[in-house]
């Protein structure tokens, strides 16, 4: 048997610590949380994403009393710039997330189904794409989706 051991590195600021560029993404992905409809979970999140270009394209999540049909704040935006903005690559994204009463003290890690899509988006680009996951007690930055999904499923497992 052989074992290995699994590590992510991930840094943790506070709002004001933020480079002027990451303030605002984060700032951008705060206010998508207004456009979400949720209307099922009462839990609103908002994502925004800095292309290489520098152009900034948002999403919020979108619920349907049909939970299948309910589309994520993260692959909003992701399919939203893929779409409007082919061959630009993604730099970076923020994530913010809030219920009914205020927004979530730790921040909230896409889904597996977004950490997915980001894989595939880094790998079609070779480049990594920044995460930052904003809670009220601090923006965990992650450099690359792979280090929460460091055991990947991709393009190369199907040949």
């Amino acid at each position: 048997m052989q074992t290995y051991k699994i590590t992510a590195q991930v840094s943790v600021y506070q709002m004001e610590e933020l480079n002027p560029e990451d303030r605002l993404l984060v700032e951008q992905a705060i206010a998508a949380t207004e456009h979400s409809y949720s209307p099922y979970s009462h839990f609103s999140v908002g994502a925004a994403l800095r292309l290489k270009n520098g152009e900034v394209i948002t999403g919020s999540n979108q619920e349907n009393a049909s939970s299948s049909m309910t589309i994520c704040a993260e692959r909003n935006a992701i399919f939203h710039a893929q779409h409007q903005h082919p061959g630009q690559p993604i730099v970076s994204i923020a994530i913010a997330a809030r219920t009914d009463k205020a927004f979530t003290p730790f921040p909230i890690p896409p889904c597996g189904a977004c950490r997915q899509v980001v894989l595939e988006v880094e790998d079609r680009y070779k480049q990594p794409i920044r995460l930052l996951l904003y809670g009220t007690g601090g923006i965990h930055v992650v450099d690359t989706v792979k280090d929460l999904l460091p055991i990947q499923f991709g393009a190369e497992n199907l040949k």
